[in-house]
């Protein structure tokens, strides 16, 4: 007899608490800590439950940045470019594109024509 395959699922594996992938995980922790720092500054002045709303904004904020993809909605032009694509991969080429000072050029074909 020789060795067979075996069906698996594997299928979400790679989650962490059901709900967080590895990669989510970090933009989560990271939101998290962005908004912890905005936490002690408005625990300065006196602000103890409404100082933690950030912390809980910038998480879900992480989490959504790691975790979803851009829809494909064919109202927005941009969307028709980028949909089905990671957001936090759009953003990094966004970062790149910017930080490399490229400039993109749009050319009019159209004539312009004068009433005579």
């Amino acid at each position: 007899m020789g060795p067979y395959y075996i069906p698996r699922n594997v299928k979400d594996e790679g989650r962490i608490l059901f709900i967080f992938t590895g990669k989510s995980i970090i933009y989560t922790a990271v939101g998290a800590i962005i908004g912890t720092f905005i936490y002690m500054i408005l625990k300065l002045f006196n602000l103890g439950l409404i100082a933690m709303l950030p912390v809980i904004l910038f998480a879900g904020i992480g989490y959504v940045i790691g975790t979803f993809k851009i829809p494909e909605i064919s109202a927005f032009s941009f969307t028709k470019k980028v949909g089905g694509e990671n957001i936090d991969d759009v953003i990094l080429r966004a970062i790149k594109f910017k930080l490399s000072k490229n400039k993109i050029y749009i050319y009019d074909n159209e004539e312009e024509t004068k009433d005579e």
